[in-house]
């Protein structure tokens, strides 16, 4: 069975949605060519010597891994939430690289379960969270792996095919099990939430944007269907801000197993950042990283108590050293009038092993840039 036709058995198999907002379940079939194209082939392809080395690599995608688009905790949310269960729009301001963005996150509006998994009748909304991150991580994992992932020029989309049993089996394995509605349940938030993404300075009264769902299209199969056949492909595409990255390669190959061994989702974030910023990383060439920056880019130092937010960072740089992409930080706290804090300066040295891995992930950007077939000059994200 080709590609092309395992995508059109899931879309025949897909039951009506069981969400409150509508889709479409007439999704244009992906052709077997976007399974196997020299675009693709640079995004799945790392610079290792292993294959165990490559097992424990993905893709850090420039802009798309900057954006504050998890950060609205669980807990943050219940605070948020009204009596029927409703969220408002949530604008979120970040800079990426000097340019001021605002991620605009509009929550996906879902029917409640019970323990059970059956619908209570009451509708509740959620905006993507830590779980959906993780998701979303072992998504792109998979998408890095040959018959799996999609790159379509012709429809400018990306995206990856795969099974529940796999998708389960690849979280379990970076110590991120999850029950398999609650899987379903994430890709349904991030099917139905949207995030926008506004270019700030280009235009204060019609500025430039991208806006989709965080996977505007998903294709899944039935219980029924997954019942008979736990192996059944799933089909999800990505957003057209993700999509971008792998078209004007603006990603860079990463430690994606030790970003999954993070427990603090903060640690993700920063551990995101340093590989995508801190491209010379070297003994003798040290990273500046302020607090204010960590709070206004991650949105999750969101706390009351600025030395609690402080404590955060703090510790999310020692998980961050834990795992051995730091050898060194130095801390530096500026106080003002009453002892308060104004800023908090941490200079980062790497580890060797961060260092080596850094050089590796720029020599296989450089060799993927000049293998483009479209020789593109890839843009100031």
């Amino acid at each position: 069975m080709t590609n092309d036709d395992t995508t059109r058995t899931v879309r025949d198999d897909i039951a009506p949605p069981t969400t409150a907002r509508s889709r479409s379940l007439v999704v244009k079939a992906i052709p077997s060519s976007a399974f196997r194209n020299q675009q693709l082939d640079l995004f799945q392809h790392f610079l290792v010597n292993t294959d165990a080395q490559r097992e424990a690599l993905s893709n850090a995608i420039e802009l798309w891994d900057s954006i504050p688009r998890y950060s609205i905790s669980r807990a943050k949310q219940d605070n948020l939430r009204t009596k029927d269960g409703m969220l408002p729009i949530r604008k979120l301001e970040f800079q990426h690289r000097g340019k001021a963005y605002i991620a605009q996150i509009r929550p996906a509006r879902i029917e409640a379960r019970d323990e059970d998994s059956a619908l209570t009748g009451q509708t509740i909304e959620y905006y993507p969270s830590a779980r959906e991150e993780l998701i979303e991580h072992a998504l792109r994992k998979l998408a890095t792996e040959q018959n799996s992932g999609f790159w379509d020029e012709a429809s400018y989309r990306s995206g990856v095919t795969f099974s529940l049993h796999q998708l389960r089996g690849e979280l379990a394995a970076r110590g991120h099990a999850m029950k398999y509605m609650d899987i379903v349940e994430g890709l349904d938030i991030m099917n139905l939430a949207n995030l926008r993404l506004i270019d700030k300075a280009s235009d204060q009264k019609d500025p430039t944007l991208v806006s989709q769902a965080y996977l505007p299209a998903l294709l899944k199969v039935s219980k029924a269907g997954l019942a008979s056949d736990p192996d059944a492909r799933w089909v999800v595409q990505f957003h057209g801000a993700l999509t971008a990255g792998i078209d004007r390669i603006t990603y860079r190959q990463f430690n994606y197993q030790r970003l999954m061994s993070c427990r603090s989702q903060l640690s993700r974030w920063l551990l995101s950042q340093l590989v995508v910023k801190y491209t010379q990383a070297a003994i003798g060439n040290t990273f500046t990283m302020l607090y204010s920056a960590v709070k206004r880019d991650s949105g999750l130092l969101n706390y009351a108590q600025q030395t609690r937010a402080v404590e955060a960072l703090d510790e999310a740089l020692d998980e961050v050293k834990t795992e051995g992409v730091l050898a060194h930080v130095k801390k530096e706290v500026r106080r003002g009038a009453r002892g308060k804090i104004e800023e908090v300066t941490y200079q980062l040295i790497p580890s060797p092993h961060f260092a080596r891995e850094q050089k590796a992930a720029n020599k296989r950007l450089q060799d993927a840039r000049q293998q483009d077939p479209s020789q593109r000059t890839p843009v100031d994200n």
